[in-house]
This record gives C-alpha cells, structure tokens and sequence, in this order.
C-alpha cells in the first residue's frame, strides 16, 4: 500500500489550518443535545467528514441503514452508546470504535438514562450538514427521496 496521489505542490508549506475551540457551540441542535462540525467535507476539500454527536439520555438515532458511497467510523468519547454492527447491538463505553463500510447495515441511540457524545467519521468526504440540518424538517411523504439524495438506505 502506497501513500495516496500528490494534492499540494508547494516546496515550502502553508498557513492553512483550522482551529475550532472546545466552546464553539453545536451547529444543530444544542449543547448536550447536538452536533459540532468539526471538519465538513468543503472544509476538507472532500478527505472526510468529522462530527461530533452530542446525546441527551434515551436520545434515539436512527434506525439500522446502510451508505453505498460513504463508510461510517463511531468513537465514544463519553457515556454508552449502543451500536448495531448489522447482527448484534453492543454498548459501547469511552473509547470504544466501530467502523462501518460502504453497504455495511448500522444504526445508534443512546439507551441510556446519562448523556453520551461521539465522534463521527465519513470517508471520502460527503456534504452530511445538509441532512443533519433538514432531515427534521422533511415531510413524511418527502422522507425517502431525501434521504436517498444523501445516500442513506434505511431498512
């Protein structure tokens, strides 16, 4: 396995970092109960998606579904979060990671009566804001073509 293809052509390097202090607040939802755009896929420049998911206790996500473009990483950061693998729910506690492969079936919710938070990761990069920020909104009858538009298929 080699490293991937050239995408800077500099010699000397570039000031060209983000920094998003710990205290930025959630850009859906709010603290506690929300997500923080850690690295967005424009942000990126399409490498990778990186949120994270904050959950208030008995905080349901969603149901078992599967992404063909996009491959999903989880790290619980705090609390238990119970994470379906497609054949068996575990709980998962600080420090635990599940990855999830394109065509992969997954799904979370926090089972619990404390709050939990996690990392998401996405990879390539795939414009998630969009449906983090309507997917609420959208109407029942509306619901599968959104959700087909950001590749996710629920079963």
């Amino acid at each position: 396995m080699s490293y991937p293809e050239e995408v800077y052509f500099g010699e000397e390097g570039e000031v060209s970092a983000t920094y998003r202090p710990a205290t930025t607040p959630p850009e859906v939802g709010r603290e506690g109960d929300g997500i923080h755009y850690l690295a967005t896929t424009e942000t990126t420049r399409g490498e990778f998606g990186l949120y994270r998911v904050m959950m208030k206790p008995r905080a349901k996500g969603p149901s078992t579904h599967f992404h063909k473009t996009i491959s999903e990483s989880f790290f619980v950061l705090s609390g238990a979060v119970q994470l379906y693998d497609g054949e068996k729910w575990t709980e998962a506690g600080p420090g635990d990671f599940l990855y999830v492969p394109q065509g992969g079936l997954h799904a979370f919710h926090n089972g619990s009566d404390a709050p939990a938070e996690m990392l998401l990761l996405f990879t390539p990069g795939a414009p998630r804001e969009e449906y983090f920020e309507k997917l609420s909104q959208v109407a029942q009858e509306d619901l599968t073509a959104f959700r087909v538009k950001h590749d996710s298929y629920f079963v």
